[in-house]
């Protein structure tokens, strides 16, 4: 064989007890389980290269189930961000708004509208058009896997431009096509931003019809759905209905309860879930283990300030009278962006900014919307925000839930970028397991494995099993943790000392190697 971990400590994400062996690893796969091998005194395995795993825990590679690495897989191989919390598996192409399906013209729009998720692009040669021609491109090698979501923002924009009304029957039908197409070259499933423009002008009839097409295609739906503040039940039950209407599998992205009205309010969340989910319903959720959120500043705007595109949004902000009926919206109705919630702008820090002129507010808070409506022009909608607005009570409630999975929401842009990004997966195991004991270990190996592979359909990842892709993490239980911090939030986490993707070590004693192993993880059909 080409690797043994001995005497690891097998927590194999399947939920079961842990139990000791040896594992070997040979042309990419698990090809030997040999439980108890030395008390059991039997020949024990051998291979080129023996790695003494005692006291370490050996589980299936995490999978991050909410990712925003689009650009970044591309732009930095090393990719530390994400190897080195043994994450395996990125689910890419969030929120609604991502790099394919586009044209010369959508791919303009969407660069400039997530400038501050993932960068303006002027860096990475965009050389792809389709969802086949991104994934072809992942495909010539990335530090981790990664699979694709379709966005229903990107493909509106694509059949429809920036506009705040219902698709006509042939603009729908293009977008229909475009999904279709989407999912026969690969992509998991579609995800929606329903906060964020154009996909939140979508009607309810509208993302059914294209849930219809990836219920045909066995893929889910993911949306972030409309509001996570004043209105957040009912924004869950909307989703839960209309795709119990479409026949289409449900994931619920970064399910949280946040801002004051939700305070304490997980259980209701939850009891919604479980209803239906003994009704029938095929649903599961991803969430990260911290209480703030982070998005861009231009997204707290009420969406019709935004129709058109970036351009109309900036020839608004600097309006005078235009400006002043945002601002009414954001501090006094509360605009469906920022989830129906007047804006405390005491809760909204700066994370990044694209424009150099403007780093000395990266930390601050925002102190009103003077500042934060110059921030938007002089930097162009690119300035990234921390949102402190969530509950650690409602955030235990939820990872613990019986279809609850663990994606970062990982930003990698701005100079302090939320911690999450860095952090996720570690903060799990330390924080979560071994100093609250939230989840034990077992439980949560599961929800970062094996469920997400599940929601993937992956029929050989997720699980330590002969005969599955050695994707494989080594960590310590004793020591591991999150490094990231809201003051130092990309440094590295500690405690995990081998990540093996194919097979291959990514991260070795600690450090990135230089093996790019990650590919495109594509849609199989429904088992």
């Amino acid at each position: 064989m080409d690797l043994v971990f001995r005497d690891a400590e097998v927590v194999d994400g399947s939920g079961g007890d842990s139990y000791r062996a040896d594992v070997g690893v040979e042309g990419g796969r698990i090809v030997s389980i040999v439980k108890e091998a030395a008390a059991a005194g039997c020949q024990r395995p051998t291979a080129r290269r023996v790695l003494d795993a005692e006291g370490l825990v050996l589980s299936p590679g995490f999978i991050d189930m909410h990712a925003h690495s689009d650009l970044a897989l591309l732009r930095d191989p090393d990719h530390s961000a994400k190897a080195a919390q043994g994450v395996t598996l990125e689910v890419l192409g969030q929120d609604g708004l991502s790099y394919a399906p586009v044209d010369d013209r959508t791919l303009d729009g969407v660069r400039r509208a997530i400038t501050g998720w993932n960068g303006d692009g002027s860096d990475v040669d965009l050389d792809w058009r389709t969802v086949g021609e991104y994934l072809d491109r992942l495909d010539r090698g990335i530090a981790v896997n990664a699979a694709y979501l379709i966005p229903q923002g990107t493909v509106r924009m694509y059949a429809m431009g920036w506009e705040d009304r219902p698709a006509t029957g042939p603009e729908l039908d293009r977008m229909r096509r475009l999904v279709a197409e989407g999912l026969e070259q690969g992509a998991v499933g579609m995800s929606s931003g329903l906060t964020y423009t154009p996909g939140m002008y979508a009607p309810d009839s509208e993302l059914t019809e294209l849930c219809r097409v990836v219920a045909e295609h066995g893929g889910y739906y993911c949306p972030h759905h409309r509001s996570y503040g004043a209105g957040a039940l009912r924004a869950y039950e909307e989703m839960v209905a209309l795709t119990r209407e479409a026949g289409c599998a449900l994931h619920l992205a970064h399910a949280t309860m946040n801002f004051g009205v939700n305070e304490g309010r997980a259980p209701e969340l939850l009891a919604l879930l479980d209803a239906a989910l003994d009704a029938g319903a095929d649903i599961s959720l991803d969430t990260y283990p911290y209480t703030p959120g982070s998005t861009t500043l231009l997204a707290l705007l009420p969406s019709w300030a935004s129709e058109g595109g970036p351009e109309a949004a900036l020839a608004r902000l600097r309006d005078d009278t235009t400006a002043e009926r945002i601002r009414h919206h954001l501090e006094e109705l509360g605009s469906d962006g920022c989830h129906g919630v007047p804006v405390d702008w005491a809760t909204i820090e700066v994370s990044g900014v694209t424009a150099p002129a403007l780093t000395e507010h990266v930390g601050r808070r925002v102190d009103g919307w003077a500042t934060a409506r110059r921030l938007l022009l002089d930097d162009r909608l690119g300035t990234t925000i921390l949102q402190h607005v969530g509950h650690e009570e409602n955030v235990r409630t939820i990872m613990r839930h019986r279809v609850h999975t663990g994606g970062s929401d990982g930003i990698l842009q701005g100079l302090k970028p939320h911690p999450r990004a860095y952090g996720t997966f570690p903060e799990y195991l330390g924080r979560y397991v071994r100093e609250l004991g939230v989840l034990s270990l077992e439980e949560c190996v599961a929800h970062l494995t094996s469920r997400p592979a599940a929601r993937l359909r992956l029929p050989d990842r997720g699980l330590v099993r002969e005969g599955y892709v050695a994707d494989l993490v080594l960590f310590d239980p004793a020591t591991v943790a999150s490094g990231a911090t809201y003051e130092n939030p990309r440094t590295l986490p500690v405690g995990i000392p081998h990540v093996l993707v194919d097979g291959r070590f990514v991260m070795e004693d600690g450090r990135r190697t230089d093996v790019l192993a990650g590919r495109s993880v594509r849609r199989t059909q429904a088992r």
